[in-house]
């Protein structure tokens, strides 16, 4: 029989860096064999010692980076060099094989800022993990309301079982990595036509914008690649109404399996046995805040599990 998890244990599993502002002696020990990745007087990320060791055997390093003791720094002088210097050092890697997790090499670009709202370069979305940037997606809850005689029901696909980063596991009902380029909105509105065959129209007309969850992940073997590498994010959230008579999500792109219409009580039975991938889990506890699910009067965690679902990360943001 699968275990029992509190809904803080959820949060623990997704959010597992020590928050320097609320533990400073774990954050400090934590962070004391990193290095710290920085553009300017900004912390951009932190880089681990593998990652590290990988920098200083790059052939012709010294003319991509700069590496002091405790801090490395990415030269260039425009956005455009800044780019290219780490676009040529993680494709050394990935034909070198030098880290499992560029085995997922998508040519698709996420941006990393510096300062707040100025993007620093671009770079490959599987790459980000190595150098502990702050990345970006979105994430839509479509539901059917309660009504007098139904109770609230929720669309939750299963992964596919071919996926390379958590198979199988359930997930929110459109889910996607913000690409260089892209809002969190029209994110939304991809997603929702790839991987569930909403049209465009209706995503635009219902859609709702409703926050975000911040978390910073430290990965786990599930995720794919090397255990350890960090990933802090943040997930712009969307909730949508769909009637009884639809529309219906139906698979698309092979990344979904199927769609499942829950109840509120088989999604909490399903999030306390740990069956969604532990961002998405994150973000329908959001949704359970939101909707009076999840209260201050039934869980004694609810202030550290809503503080720790919106962190606010050290680094610039978009």
């Amino acid at each position: 029989m699968a275990s029992k998890y509190s809904y803080l244990d959820l949060v623990d599993q997704v959010d597992t860096f020590p928050n320097a502002a609320t533990h400073p002696v774990a954050f400090a020990e934590k962070t004391a064999p990193y290095s710290r990745f920085v553009y300017l007087s900004h912390t951009i990320g932190y880089i681990i010692p593998i990652v590290l060791d990988a920098l200083k055997d790059t052939t012709l390093s010294g003319d991509w980076w700069e590496i002091k003791p405790g801090v490395v720094s990415l030269k260039g002088d425009t956005v455009e060099e800044r780019t290219r210097n780490i676009d040529e050092t993680t494709r050394r890697w990935r034909e070198a094989n030098r880290f499992e997790v560029l085995s997922g090499w998508r040519n698709e670009k996420y941006t990393v800022y510096a300062p707040k709202s100025t993007p620093c370069f671009h770079m490959e979305r599987c790459a980000t993990p190595l150098f502990g940037v702050l990345t970006y997606g979105s994430h839509m809850t479509v539901y059917i309301p309660a009504t007098a005689t139904t109770p609230m029901r929720i669309w939750v696909p299963r992964r596919a079982a071919g996926k390379a980063t958590y198979p199988s596991m359930l997930d929110n009902t459109v889910a996607g990595g913000m690409g260089d380029g892209i809002d969190p909105f029209e994110c939304i509105v991809k997603e929702a036509g790839e991987e569930a065959s909403f049209s465009e129209s209706y995503v635009r007309q219902h859609a709702k914008a409703v926050g975000f969850v911040s978390y910073f992940y430290v990965r786990h073997e599930e995720a794919g690649g090397e255990v350890g590498l960090l990933q802090p994010e943040v997930e712009y959230c969307y909730d949508m109404i769909v009637g009884e008579d639809g529309p219906i999500p139906k698979p698309f792109d092979g990344e979904v399996a199927e769609h499942i219409l829950m109840t509120v009580e088989e999604v909490e039975a399903n999030l306390r046995a740990r069956k969604f991938k532990p961002n998405c889990a994150a973000v329908m506890l959001d949704f359970f805040v939101r909707h009076g699910i999840l209260r201050e009067d039934n869980d004694k965690d609810f202030l550290e599990i809503y503080s720790r679902l919106h962190r606010r990360h050290e680094f610039p943001t978009r």
